[in-house]
C-alpha cells in the first residue's frame, strides 16, 4: 500500500505573505521617497501654511456691494461660514463619500478603483486640492504619473494635519475655475447666478458642484443640456447621501439652470469708467506704499480690499438715466442726419473730415498692431477698406453687420457721448460716476479725461467774485445794453463786446435775471468789475484744476473743463462756500483686512457763507424761472425730451451751458446734500445738432440730470434732500426782488452760447 503525498501549504502561505507586505512595504517605500522629495520638491511647511493664490481686488461701495475687482484670477475667497449647507452636502455627496472619515487618502476608494475600473474615482477632495494646489496637471505618461499621484497622497496627508476639514472644502472651492472668470466659489456664484454663495438654492449650488468633474466639459454657456444632466447626477448623490428626499429630487431634476449671467470683466459690471479711473490712482498707491518686506503690492493678484466713496444704488440710477435719455436723444439725431450731406459731421469740409476719420484710424488697436508687424501703409489702407463680419454697439443691443474697418470708424462718430458726475458737498464723496455710454465701445472718459468748454455754466463764477468782492445783491439793476472792454485792457488785443443770444436789449435788468436768462451783457459787465484775475483766483480755490486764462472772455465760459472739475467746484456752492476735495477712496486693506491708508479730504474755505447762499438763490432762479424751467413746469410740448415732465417741486439751484454751434450741452444741478453734473456731445465738435432746439444743455443733458433726481428721490434709503438750502443767520444782502415766478411756461426758453 502506497502513502499518499501530502501538499506543504505553508511554503505557499510564505509566499503569499511575502508578496502582500512585500507590496505594502513597497507601496510604504514609494511613499517615503515621495516624502522625501525624490520624485520633485514638496511643499515647505510655510507654502502649505499659505498656499499662494491669485487673489482679486475688490472694489467695494459705500453701501458695502462689490463694484468690480481686478484680478489676473476672477478669485475672491470666502469663509466656510460664508458657504450654504447644501453646496458642502453636494460637494461630499459627489465627490468624496467619505471625506469626513478619512485622513486624505482613500484606500478602499482606492482598491476599488484599482480592481473594478470605471467605478469611480479614487482621488479624495484633499488630494484634488493638493493637486490644484501643488502637483498640477495630471502627465499622460504613466510613470510620471504615478510619481505625481504619490506627491499628492503625501500632500493630502500634510494638508489634512495642518488644516480642519471644513477649512480644506472652503480651499477647494475658493481655488476650482468654474471658467467664464469665475475662479472660485463666490465669484462662480455672482457670475451664474448674480447672488453670493450663501444665497445659492440647493439646485444652483448641484450645478455648480457638477462642474467640479470638468467645467471645460461642463460649462453651462455652451453646453447647458450636458450641465444640466451633470447637475441631476448631483441631486441624485445627494438623495442616495440622504441630504434631500426622493421628493426633492425629481421636483428639483425637472427645473431649468435658471442662470443669471453676470460678467465680471474690466467692461462688465457697475462704474467701468470710475473702476479705469480708479486702477490708476491705485498703480501710484502702491509704487508709495510698500508691503513690510518692500515689495509692491499687486492690484491683480493680491486680494486688496478697495472701499469707495461711490453708492451703488445711486450709480446705478446714474447709468440708467444716461441710457434713457441717451438712447432717446440719439434717434433723433440720427433722424435729424438723413438730411445731412456731411453726416455726422456739421460745419466743415470734406478734407476735415477726412482728416477726422484718419486720426480716428491711427488711434485704433487695429492700426496700431498692424504698424507694429512693419505693414505697409498699402496693405493698412487695404485692410480698413476691406469689409469684414463685425459686432457693433447699438441702443437696441449689440449688432452683427458686415462693415470696413473706415465704415465703422464713421458709425461710432454718428453716436453723441455723455458723462455724469456726482458729489455729496460736505464730504467731497463721489457717489455716481458715469464716464460715457458703454465702455466697450467708448473707452474715453467723459468725466476725468475729456475737457470740453463749458460754456454758460462757468458764469456762476463770474456772478460769485461780485457778490463775494462787492457785495452786489440779486437784485442789483444794470441796463441791458451792449457792454465793450477796450482794447488793451486786461491784455485782450481787440475790443470786446459780446452780443445777447437773442440780440435784445433796452432797460434795467438785475442779476437774478441776468443769470436767469444768461445774458451776455451782464457777464461782460460783471467780470470787467471785479477784474478777470479775481474770477480765475476764485474759480481756481473752488476746485478748477485746468489752467483758467485771466481774460474777459471766461466770462462766457470760453475754456475747456473737466466734469470733475465743473462738479467739484460747484460742489463749493453748496457746502456754503467751504471747499472739499473730492473723494473716491475711503480705506484700502490688505487680503487679511488690515488697514493699509484711509483717506480724508483736504478743505479750504472759498467764499463767505453768505456769498454761497446769495450765489445759490441766483441759480435757483435759473430753475425757477430760466433756461432750466423745465425742470418746473407740468407742460409736455417737446416730445424728445425724456421723461418730460419732471414736476420737481422742491428748491434746485441749477445753471444750462451750450456752446458755439451746440458742440457741447452742459447742466449743472445742486440741492442741499447733492452737487450732479451731466455733460453731452459728439466726440467731435464738428458732430451736433443743427439747431438750438434739441442742441442746448437743456435738452442734452437735463434730462439726464432729471431722470437719476426722481430715482434718488424714489429710494427713500439713500435720503437725498428736497429741503431748501440753510438760510445765513443775519444775512445782509438783499435777495428778495419780489419777481414773480414762473412755474408755468409756454415755450421753451433758449439759453445763449458762448461769445
Amino acid at each position: 500500500m502506497t502513502k499518499k503525498k501530502t501538499t506543504n501549504f505553508k511554503k505557499y502561505i510564505k509566499w503569499f505573505w511575502a508578496i502582500i507586505l512585500g507590496g505594502f512595504a513597497f507601496i510604504l517605500l514609494l511613499f517615503l521617497i515621495a516624502s522625501w522629495g525624490w520624485l520633485g520638491k514638496l511643499p515647505t511647511f510655510e507654502e502649505l501654511e499659505n498656499p499662494e493664490n491669485n487673489l482679486a481686488t475688490e472694489v467695494i461701495s459705500s453701501d458695502g456691494k462689490t463694484l468690480g475687482k481686478y484680478a489676473t484670477e476672477n478669485r475672491t475667497p470666502i469663509k466656510f461660514k460664508d458657504l450654504p449647507d447644501n453646496i458642502i452636502k453636494a460637494l461630499v455627496a459627489t465627490e468624496d463619500e467619505r471625506f469626513y472619515d478619512h485622513s486624505g487618502i482613500d484606500f478602499k476608494g482606492t482598491a476599488r478603483a484599482i480592481l473594478k475600473p470605471g467605478s469611480g474615482g479614487a482621488s479624495t477632495i484633499t488630494q484634488q486640492l493638493a493637486k490644484m494646489l501643488f502637483t498640477g496637471k495630471a502627465s499622460r505618461n504613466i510613470f510620471l504619473r504615478v510619481g505625481q499621484k504619490l506627491k499628492e497622497w503625501v500632500v493630502a496627508t500634510k494638508l489634512e494635519r495642518q488644516y480642519t476639514k471644513n477649512e480644506i472644502l472652503t480651499m477647494y472651492l475658493n481655488k476650482y475655475d468654474f471658467l467664464n472668470q469665475a475662479v472660485g466659489i463666490r465669484s462662480a456664484a455672482r457670475i451664474y447666478f448674480g447672488k453670493e454663495p450663501k444665497e445659492l438654492y440647493v439646485e444652483e449650488s448641484a450645478m455648480l458642484v457638477g462642474m467640479l468633474k470638468n467645467s471645460s466639459l461642463f460649462n453651462p454657456l455652451r453646453r447647458a443640456e450636458r450641465v444640466k444632466q451633470r447637475r441631476n447626477v448631483v441631486l441624485k448623490q445627494m438623495n442616495r447621501s440622504e441630504f434631500i428626499s426622493l421628493k426633492q429630487k425629481d421636483s428639483l431634476q425637472k427645473l431649468d439652470l435658471g442662470l443669471n449671467i453676470n460678467k465680471e470683466g474690466h467692461s462688465d459690471g457697475s462704474a467701468t469708467y470710475f473702476r479705469s479711473h480708479l486702477q490708476k490712482m491705485l498703480r501710484k498707491w502702491v509704487q508709495k506704499n510698500p508691503k513690510p518686506n518692500g515689495e509692491e503690492y499687486n492690484i491683480f493678484r493680491d486680494g486688496l480690499k478697495i472701499y469707495v466713496t461711490i453708492d451703488s444704488r445711486m450709480q446705478k440710477y446714474a447709468e440708467e438715466a444716461i441710457e434713457e435719455h441717451m438712447s432717446n436723444l440719439q434717434s433723433y439725431f440720427f433722424k435729424e442726419q438723413k438730411n445731412n450731406k456731411t453726416a455726422p459731421f456739421y460745419d466743415i469740409e470734406t478734407a476735415q473730415i477726412n482728416g477726422i476719420i484718419e486720426r480716428a484710424k491711427k488711434n485704433s488697436d487695429r492700426y496700431k498692431r498692424l504698424k507694429k508687424y512693419g505693414k505697409s501703409k498699402k496693405y493698412i489702407d487695404k485692410v480698413f477698406n476691406t469689409k469684414t463680419k463685425m459686432s457693433v454697439f447699438s441702443w437696441k443691443g449689440i449688432k452683427d453687420t458686415i462693415l470696413s474697418p473706415n465704415d465703422s470708424i464713421k458709425y461710432y462718430k454718428y453716436f453723441l457721448r455723455s458723462g455724469l458726475l456726482s458729489i455729496e458737498p460736505q464730504s467731497g464723496h463721489i457717489k455716481a460716476w458715469v464716464g460715457g455710454i458703454d465702455n466697450k465701445h467708448f473707452k474715453y472718459d467723459a468725466v476725468a479725461q475729456q475737457k470740453r468748454q463749458v460754456g454758460s455754466t462757468f458764469k456762476p463764477f463770474v456772478y460769485a467774485a461780485a457778490i463775494n468782492q462787492l457785495k452786489l445783491s440779486p437784485c442789483d439793476e444794470f441796463p441791458n445794453i451792449p457792454y465793450t472792454i477796450p482794447k488793451g485792457k486786461y491784455g485782450i488785443p481787440e475790443e470786446w463786446t459780446p452780443e445777447n443770444s437773442d440780440k435784445k436789449y433796452g432797460g434795467m435788468l438785475n442779476l437774478k435775471d441776468g443769470l436767469a436768462g444768461s445774458v451776455n451783457t451782464m457777464s461782460a459787465r460783471l467780470i470787467d468789475m471785479v477784474g478777470p484775475e479775481n474770477v480765475a483766483r476764485l474759480a481756481k480755490s473752488s476746485g478748477i484744476e485746468s489752467d483758467v486764462q485771466a481774460n474777459p472772455s471766461i466770462a462766457l465760459g470760453a475754456i475747456d473743463l473737466s466734469l470733475l472739475e465743473m462738479v467739484s467746484a460747484y460742489a463749493t456752492f453748496a457746502n456754503k462756500g467751504l471747499r472739499v476735495s473730492p473723494m473716491i477712496l475711503t480705506r484700502i486693506e490688505d487680503k487679511n483686512g488690515t488697514v493699509l491708508q484711509e483717506f480724508t479730504p483736504e478743505t479750504k474755505e472759498v467764499l463767505s457763507e453768505e456769498s454761497a447762499y446769495v450765489v445759490l438763490d441766483l441759480l435757483k432762479g435759473v430753475v425757477q424761472s430760466g433756461s432750466g424751467v423745465r425742470l418746473k413746469t407740468t407742460w409736455k410740448k417737446a416730445s424728445y425730451i425724456t421723461g418730460h415732465p419732471y414736476k420737481f417741486t422742491n428748491p434746485i439751484a441749477g445753471k444750462t451751458g451750450t456752446t458755439q454751434n451746440q458742440s457741447d450741452g452742459w447742466f449743472m444741478g445742486i440741492v442741499p446734500n447733492l452737487a450732479t453734473g451731466v455733460w453731452t456731445g459728439g466726440e467731435d465738435r464738428a458732430t451736433h445738432f443743427a439747431g438750438i432746439s434739441k442742441g442746448q444743455g437743456a435738452t442734452m443733458s437735463l434730462p439726464s440730470w432729471a431722470l437719476y433726481m426722481q430715482k434718488c428721490y424714489a429710494d427713500k434709503t439713500l435720503n437725498v434732500s428736497q429741503k431748501d438750502f440753510d438760510k445765513p443767520d443775519n444775512l445782509s444782502i438783499r435777495i428778495d426782488c419780489n419777481n414773480k415766478s414762473s412755474d408755468e411756461k409756454d415755450e421753451i426758453i433758449e439759453e445763449d452760447t458762448d461769445f
